[in-house]
């Protein structure tokens, strides 16, 4: 048994939403009560203590939507890559790097993904893979590193015709099988969605062949008007916008996760509403791509479950609730807009993403909740307290102050040390395989 004690405790619920001294008391992968530390320590006296030195005890951060095959491009310049739009960027970068990755090449990515992740105290992911270079087994490759580093996650391949029918069968394979493993072992830390990259890469010939192969088993995860490529290509060979596409060709629905949503237009939202879809924002990753601010305040007003995620431009999603306030603020030329929709994104919203595929309540500290917790070194210099939590987190943290990191009732990261693993040999063996890839892009060692 573990009780994470000595600290100020946020706890997303309600009923008990903050305690100045509190405890975490954890049975297996399992939260069994949160109280006054004193107490918990009288009444669980032979519990493992986890001391977290006076910071902040909270819930684990979740990721709604990110890419692993993008883990080793951190540093990288491909030469003679100077994009001047977004399918420029598609076609430069990310592409070039996934038609490249083999499945050493996905485990490496996978690896430097999750470590950081649960450096800055991410304990669930929703991951949207490519690797053109080796599609088959890719999954199960991301699967066997996210089960031996303890992440939570949630895993799918991106279907796209940009390298022929024969990889867009892979893909469509992959994500069968993969989501057909998922369902049958019924692990409590992996699941599946069925992946699609973006509707411009995707015909209705695709589509149905996806929903055929998906069978009903699980949601789909896709790219939706990330750039006016999918807007265009929808009015001009469809005759309908992207969301209208999505519904004609069955893929909506209340498991059914849409990346981006920045070019959707008011009814286009309400489709999406009535359809009890999901929408995940990504705003670094936006601003990076210049493809625009979502209209999230509008789509959260209408009802729709909106919440965040990085795109992969970084794994620290404080920061990326930092950057979500200011991107809004500045497209409505309001300074007082985006706050409440900031804090609903990633504490409600994405809690309410992640139960509907893992069946437990995550992003919360209550009894009954999965044993995700993170303890992150912040020492106020003005008044804390359950009225101005919020404004600490957006102001004064980022994810790097994570001292410790549980994941699943698991201790993976303690004192700012891998507790099971060896990063010094995990990290020798990413770098061989990064010198690899950045060899191949540029055609010359590293």
């Amino acid at each position: 048994m573990l009780l994470i004690g000595n600290g100020r405790v946020i706890t997303r619920d309600g009923d008990n939403p903050y305690l100045p001294d509190g405890a975490v008391a954890i049975d297996g992968s399992i939260i069994v009560e949160v109280g006054e530390r004193g107490a918990l320590r009288k009444k669980y006296p032979d519990a493992e203590f986890i001391d977290a030195r006076g910071g902040v005890i909270m819930p684990g951060l979740i990721n709604a939507h990110t890419h692993i095959y993008s883990g080793l491009a951190r540093g990288l310049s491909i030469e003679g890559n100077n994009p001047t739009n977004f399918l420029e960027v598609l076609e430069g970068t990310w592409w070039a790097i996934d038609r490249r990755l083999t499945l050493d090449g996905t485990r490496a990515s996978a690896y430097a993904t999750i470590l950081d992740c649960i450096r800055n105290g991410v304990t669930t992911i929703f991951d949207h893979h490519a690797s053109f270079g080796e599609i088959p087994g890719s999954l199960f490759a991301i699967k066997d590193v996210a089960k031996e580093t303890g992440m939570r996650a949630c895993l799918c391949y991106e279907v796209s015709e940009r390298d022929g029918a024969e990889k867009t069968a892979q893909g469509i394979k992959e994500n069968a099988d993969f989501a057909k493993w998922a369902r049958d072992a019924d692990d409590p830390m992996i699941r599946a969605m069925f992946g699609g990259h973006a509707l411009f890469t995707i015909s209705d010939r695709t589509f149905e062949k996806m929903v055929e192969a998906n069978d009903g088993m699980t949601g789909f995860h896709i790219h939706v008007a990330e750039g006016m490529n999918d807007v265009y290509d929808s009015l001009r060979n469809y005759g309908c916008r992207p969301v209208n596409r999505l519904l004609y060709n069955g893929i909506l629905g209340d498991r059914t996760l849409l990346g981006h949503c920045i070019h959707v237009s008011p009814a286009e939202m309400d489709i999406i509403r009535q359809t009890c879809t999901m929408v995940v924002n990504n705003p670094e990753s936006n601003m990076g791509n210049a493809v625009g601010c979502a209209p999230v305040l509008q789509m959260l007003k209408k009802g729709i479950t909106v919440g965040m995620g990085t795109d992969a431009y970084t794994h620290d999603m404080l920061e990326s609730m930092k950057v979500f306030l200011i991107i809004q603020r500045h497209n409505a030329a309001l300074p007082n807009v985006a706050w409440g929709e900031d804090v609903t994104m990633q504490f409600v919203n994405n809690r309410v993403i992640a139960q509907k595929y893992f069946g437990v309540p995550l992003g919360i500290l209550k009894a009954g909740a999965a044993a995700d917790v993170i303890v992150m070194d912040y020492k106020p210099f003005t008044p804390f307290s359950d009225a101005n939590i919020d404004g600490h987190m957006l102001f004064g943290m980022n994810g790097r102050n994570c001292r410790t990191t549980v994941i699943n009732g698991r201790v993976l990261y303690r004192d700012r040390q891998f507790v099971d693993l060896d990063e010094e040999r995990i990290n020798a063996w990413t770098l061989e395989q990064s010198k690899r890839l950045w060899g191949e892009l540029n055609h010359r060692q590293y």
